[in-house]
């Protein structure tokens, strides 16, 4: 069902694609759009290690095109270093692939929030996340992308490096 890697190599493991996820702050989901068209839509996210979440107002075009569609991918950019001298860059990405839920459960949606709030504010106090979490809650919607396929893949000279090959 999901294309193999033409360049095992530089494949990540998966316990190194969860790295670049749980180390990530933001990403780009890529929906089926209006008529068609691909919709990517820039947002934060938090992995909790089986699934990823992300929160949005209660209505718009991503919203539309899950309702239509579920199915999604997600597209995390760890590394990107431009090296002129080599005409390349040094990247490192992962992509999740996966279907995209509308999170309805009050309990379910509180539980996520509060991972996306741990992460983006993790040194704030529990009583300030959650001051927030209720400014922001009634036009709140969250987002569940269960994960169907993951890959990541970097440059054969990031492979190299972290080998000891050096360059």
């Amino acid at each position: 069902m999901f294309r193999e890697m033409r360049r095992k190599k530089q494949a990540l493991s998966p316990e190194a694609c969860a790295e670049v996820l749980n180390r990530g702050t933001s990403g780009v989901l890529a929906l089926q759009g209006d008529e068609e068209y691909p919709y990517a839509v820039p947002l934060s996210y938090v992995y909790d290690g089986d699934r990823l979440y992300f929160h949005c107002a209660k209505s718009g075009h991503k919203l539309d095109a899950i309702r239509r569609d579920p199915k999604a991918s997600f597209c995390v950019i760890d590394q990107d270093q431009i090296v002129p001298e080599e005409y390349t860059t040094y990247f490192r990405s992962v992509i999740v692939f996966g279907t995209v839920r509308i999170m309805e459960e009050e309990s379910e949606k509180r539980a996520a929030i509060e991972k996306l709030a741990l992460k983006y504010a993790p040194k704030d106090s529990g009583e300030n996340r959650r001051k927030a979490i209720e400014r922001e809650w009634a036009p709140l919607c969250m987002l569940e992308m269960t994960v169907s396929h993951l890959s990541g893949k970097e440059a054969v000279e990031l492979v190299r490096e972290r080998r000891g090959a050096g360059k």
